[in-house]
């Protein structure tokens, strides 16, 4: 197996629950820290959204590993940004058998 060539940097984000001051809850998105990453596009489509046309495209993003638990290992549900494009996370899986990369299963979307 080759070692990935990890040349884009990207913020990991999470997500947090923020009391609107109604009874209710707004989500905001935390930075969690910096990762350095190699970009794999995978198929896009196009899909009808509220406003306009919106373009999806699935990403394989491989980053170094990190235990389960661990902040540093990305999760599904999170985020990943590259300035204004954001790369939402579907699910996170060992590279190889000793778990020095993960692979993060992630998608795309934009206004087309």
């Amino acid at each position: 197996m080759s070692v990935p060539n990890l040349n884009v940097r990207l913020e990991l984000e999470g997500s947090v629950r923020q009391g609107d001051g109604m009874g209710g809850y707004r989500t905001v998105w935390q930075r969690i820290g910096t990762l350095w990453a190699e970009m794999k596009a995978g198929a896009g489509q196009e899909r009808g959204a509220q406003v306009a046309p919106e373009s999806v495209v699935s990403w394989r993003i491989t980053v170094r590993g990190a235990r389960a638990g661990d902040p540093r290992r990305p999760a599904a549900g999170q985020r990943m940004r590259m300035g204004q494009r954001l790369f939402v996370i579907e699910a996170v899986a060992e590279r190889d058998g000793a778990g020095h990369w993960l692979t993060c299963f992630a998608r795309e979307e934009a206004q087309a």
